[in-house]
């Protein structure tokens, strides 16, 4: 157990009820995704955790739509009294600022962080026929390919997947062609079927592809070696020194939500994380399951929000 697990449950424990907050009335986690993805089921099994431990009714509600955001504008525009939270993304709470030119809210402003959850690196992964198995080998192959560039396949324009890729190309100094799909499966089914030559995607969807040779990993994204691959070296020390690129969960409340209630629902979401029924599933699946003090999460948003803007920038990326 972390250092910040065993504070979480001495300070849950400590804590009182949520001040200024009507027993009678449930908490809700807004999930701005549909029903079945992992940021709803992670947010249902949280929940699930503590309406026991709160003695309390903690709900989640699907508000999908433009890409999480909004869910996001709802919560942001929701009292701050503890009782409406956000399931965020690095999509709609860090990436989104940079992408949609009339947002209507402010990751950073208009939110409290509250925890991270989990992070997950994404894997470049390419069809066995690719003519490179590290990342020395597909830059090469990338600018051997100048006049028709190499493909990568992602769910979305915007999405992480797409800017990781943007981003790797920046610092690669390499031109490669995006290809969105609408949803992952799609996107797998082609790179598989030879359609296009790449992606960078997440575990969830790729690893069983991974596993059954059907695609090779060439790296992870991430700063360390994902333990579910030990063998795949990173980006970061195959070349692009610094290379980082994660995709994360965390909660959010609305600006100004106080100090001790956003304390309560830290040590809550923290020991509901511990529980090795909810951690361990996860981890399989290639997360990181990683709560955080509300402090930490910030300075990571604040991060975030920066790098992505960069890319986005240098990119000259637009939604559809």
């Amino acid at each position: 157990m972390t250092k910040i697990t065993r504070r979480a449950l001495a300070a849950a424990l400590a804590l009182p009820a949520i001040p200024a907050l009507a027993q009678t009335r449930p908490i809700r986690i807004v999930v701005p995704f549909p029903p079945g993805g992992s940021t709803d089921l992670l947010a249902r099994r949280i929940a699930e955790k503590m309406t026991i431990s709160m003695s309390q009714t903690v709900l989640v509600e699907n508000r999908p739509g433009a890409g999480g955001t909004t869910g996001a504008d709802l919560v942001a525009k929701s009292p701050p009294d503890g009782t409406t939270l956000l399931a965020g993304v690095t999509g709609s709470n860090a990436i989104a600022a940079s992408l949609f030119p009339n947002l209507p809210y402010d990751p950073v402003r208009d939110f409290v962080p509250v925890t991270q959850l989990v992070a997950a690196p994404l894997i470049l992964v390419v069809a066995p026929r690719f003519p490179a198995r590290d990342v020395g080998g597909f830059i090469a192959a990338a600018r051997a390919a100048a006049g028709s560039p190499v493909t990568y396949s992602t769910p979305g324009n915007g999405t992480s997947m797409h800017l990781t890729g943007e981003m790797f190309a920046q610092r690669a100094g390499l031109t490669l062609q995006h290809v969105p799909y609408r949803g992952s499966a799609q996107a797998m089914t082609d790179l598989i079927g030879g359609q296009v030559q790449s992606a960078f995607a997440d575990f969830l969807v790729s690893l069983p592809h991974v596993q059954s040779g059907a695609l090779v990993p060439i790296a992870v994204t991430s700063r360390g070696r994902a333990p579910l691959l030990p063998n795949v070296p990173t980006i970061a020390e195959s070349g692009l020194p610094g290379f980082e690129a994660t995709s994360w969960q965390g909660i959010f409340a609305p600006a100004g939500t106080p100090a001790p209630v956003v304390a309560r629902l830290n040590a809550e979401i923290a020991a509901a994380l511990a529980d090795p029924a909810i951690r361990d599933p996860f981890a399989q699946q290639g997360f990181v399951v990683a709560p955080s003090t509300p402090e930490a999460f910030a300075a990571l948003v604040r991060e975030e929000v920066a790098k992505w803007r960069d890319v986005v920038r240098a990119g000259n990326i637009r939604p559809d």
